[in-house]
This record gives C-alpha cells, structure tokens and sequence, in this order.
C-alpha cells in the first residue's frame, strides 16, 4: 500500500470533452483510489478545453477547470501531462507541437492527426524525452500499439490484417446475418450511433486507411503515410455479393492489410491497402461480428496473433486513453520515456503488384462461344481459373469465377478486355479473396 504522504499528484489537461472525453473523466474519477493505490500517483483532471462551456455534460468538474482556450490548457504550469481528444488536424497538431516543446507528455486518440503527421510528432517527443502515446487511435479499447511497439519489438513481423472500421463490419454483419441491403444496414448503424450522418470516413475506407498508415508505421518502423495507402470501400457491396460469398465458404469483411513483401536497396518494402475481402470462414476474423475490431498479427518467431475487442464507443476508448495516460504520468515521474524509434523510409509497393486470388461476377449474353471467348481472355493475361459457375439464363445469364493468384494488374487487364466483348454485359463485382 503507498501512503498518502509519498502519493505523487499529477496534474492532467484534457483537450476535449466529447464522448471520450467525458468517459475519461468519468473513469478517472472511478478509478483514482485503485489507481493511486497500484501507482502511487494521484491523477487530477486540473483543466478542460471545450468547444462551448455552457453545453450540457455527463461529468461533473470544479468550478475554473472548464476553458474554451486550448492553448492555455496545454501553458497551464499545473498540467502535466495533455490529453487530445478533440481529433482533426488543425488546432490538435499545433497544441501538441506546443505541449512536447515545453516538456510535457501526450496522449492522443487522433489517429487522422498521426497519419499525417506522426513522423514530426513523434520526432518532437523523442527530441524533447517525453512520451507521445496513441493506443485509443487504433482499434478502440483493443491493446493494438503497445503490443507492436513493446512486446514484439524484436518480433520479424511479416503482415497485419485486421478488421479496424466497427462502422462497416456492423453494416456487413448485418447484411450477411439478416439479409439486409445495404443502404438499410448503412441507415440502422446510424440510428444506433455506429455511423455518422455523413458516413463517408467509414465507409468509404478513409477512417481504415489512416489506422492501417499507423499500424505499418509502428509494426515495420517506417514511415507511412494515410495518402500511401490503397483504398476501397463497401459501399458497392451488394447483398449478392454477400451471397455467394456464403455459399462459396467465405464472408465478406472490410479488412486493413499492412505487411512486408520485400526490400529495396536496404529499404522495407511495404504493400498497406484497405478494401473489402472474402475471408474463408475457418479463418479467426470471419467470426468477428457487429461493431468489433479484431488484428491478427503475423511473425516469424511467434506465428499467428489476434487482438479482439470493442473498437469504438466512449468508455473502452476511454480505457486505452486512461492506460496511456497512467504509462505517461509514470514515466514522468521517473524521467524516461519511450521512444517509438527511428522511423526510416520505406518504398510503398503498388497495388498493381500485388497478388490475390480474386472474385469476379460477370454479366453476359448466355449464347455459344461465349465462354470460350471469356476463358481466353483470362488465358491470354496469365489469369487461371480455379472455379467457375453460371447463374441465370439469356440475358440474365452470370458468370461467376474464382481466380488463382494473379497480379492485380493482370487482373485489372483481364477485366479490361472482357468489357469490350460483345457479349459481356458487365463486370459488377470484383472481391480480393484471402487464401485458404
């Protein structure tokens, strides 16, 4: 038990009071006595920037903590460690350039922020011996970061592949579960506070791609940034898609992929994507439901890991958050830190290089020769066939293939040709499919 008398107080600033930030002081104030206890540090919540003051919130502070002016939070000589929950670039990057300058600690959320800017971020704080930490920017409540950063640090970490976005597996939960199209899969996440009223970020893969820059960043001690990272979304997934991607043996999951797939003069060479995939359903993420997050971590010496968990809502993101902040008040308090490391650069492979199997539905007039001509575009782009199928008949009549692994841009040159065929009425979906 620590005594009162040796009790360290550490003053805590936080920037923003939303859903996170209110369930961070909500769960600070529920914990202080097991924290303090296990710690031997009293975490007080000494000031508050807000949007507006006079809004309604769920905690209850003193009178003075709450300020409009951020910049006078993170100056405040009683803080000491800044909390950024208010996300975006600009002013978070600016105050937080601000707060490692003057020597103090940050946690932060803002995983837009990070990668974009990280690389400078985190130069600063090693510059400045203190901690920049981020677990609750990348899946939620899950221990995803210090994971990669700590416990596999000496780990040759080949590829990550997770389910980062609880937004769009929610939506295509629902459509493989209830049948549900997915514009209403899109409508009930909204009404149930999984989706924005612009829902853009999410579905269109933006939110996932800037998890995926962080996580390469971190598992491959490269840079990457958000703009480096292939990008697709579900929103052209349909319920037929869904479908046949049951009846196949695969469900169709939003996945972020970062992995190593070779060097270039001494550099790593990273290939890091975001798009929908058909996972085979014995694999670990395909039983991964609704608004949960799951990675799975592939090394040399440790082989297959997965995370799993909440990825969103206001208190498990609060819990990273308050975890970070517990690990940064510490390390103050015994003047370390810990560095993320020399981030050297990295040489992005693109995604035309890239191999897969792939799923393709096509659209054609049912006729003779017809597949006979099909066949021999993929023939004639080195693309094999591993399954093949027709639905339908005359004019509603489809194809629907399975593909070896091939190049994407043989694939992409395969679809090319086939839309110039007469009888081929169009190419509707095409899906990466994750090898058995």
């Amino acid at each position: 038990m620590v005594s009162e008398s040796s009790k360290t107080r550490i003053g805590v600033g936080v920037l923003g009071c939303g859903n996170v930030g209110s369930a961070l002081i909500g769960l600070l104030e529920e914990q202080r006595s097991a924290i303090a206890e296990r710690t031997g540090m009293e975490l007080d919540v000494v000031r508050v920037a807000v949007r507006s003051a006079s809004r309604d919130r769920d905690v209850v502070l003193a009178d003075g903590v709450l300020t409009t002016d951020a910049a006078s939070v993170v100056n405040d000589p009683e803080v000491d460690v800044v909390v950024e929950l208010i996300g975006g670039i600009e002013p978070a990057r600016e105050l937080l350039a601000a707060a490692l300058k003057l020597g103090k600690p940050v946690v932060t959320g803002n995983k837009e922020l990070l990668a974009n800017y990280g690389a400078e971020l985190y130069a600063a704080a090693d510059a400045a011996g203190v901690d920049l930490l981020f677990e609750a920017a990348v899946g939620g409540g899950i221990p995803l970061i210090r994971p990669l950063r700590e416990s596999l640090a000496a780990e040759p970490v080949r590829r990550v592949m997770g389910i980062v976005n609880g937004t769009t597996n929610y939506i295509l939960s629902q459509m493989t579960e209830h049948g549900t199209s997915y514009h209403d899969a899109l409508a009930d996440a909204q009404s149930l506070g999984f989706a924005e009223r612009d829902p853009t970020a999410d579905v269109e893969g933006f939110d996932a791609a800037a998890k995926a820059s962080i996580i390469a960043t971190v598992a491959f001690g490269a840079r990457v940034l958000a703009g480096s990272v292939h990008r697709e979304g579900i929103s052209g997934i349909s319920a037929a898609d869904i479908a046949h991607a049951q009846r196949l043996g695969y469900v169709v999951k939003l996945l972020a992929i970062a992995e190593q797939v070779g060097q270039v003069e001494g550099k790593p060479e990273l290939a890091v994507r975001v798009h929908p995939a058909m996972v085979p359903l014995d694999h670990p993420l395909a039983s991964v439901r609704d608004s949960f997050n799951a990675v799975f971590v592939e090394g040399d010496a440790v082989g297959e890991l997965m995370l799993y968990g909440r990825g969103a809502g206001g208190r498990p993101t609060a819990s990273a958050v308050l975890g970070d902040l517990i690990d940064a008040a510490g390390n103050r308090c015994r003047g370390t830190w810990t560095p993320i490391g020399d981030l050297g650069e990295a040489v992005i492979c693109s995604i035309d290089d890239l191999e897969s199997e792939y799923y393709i539905i096509m659209e054609v007039l049912d006729r003779p020769g017809v597949l006979a001509a099909v066949a021999g575009v993929f023939g004639r782009h080195g693309v094999s066939i591993r399954s093949m199928e027709q639905e339908g008949l005359g004019d509603q009549a489809r194809l629907v293939f399975i593909t070896h692994q091939a190049t994407e841009r043989d694939v992409q040159a395969t679809l090319g040709d086939l839309r110039e065929l007469d009888a081929v009425r169009g190419v509707p979906a095409l899906l990466r499919v994750v090898s058995q």
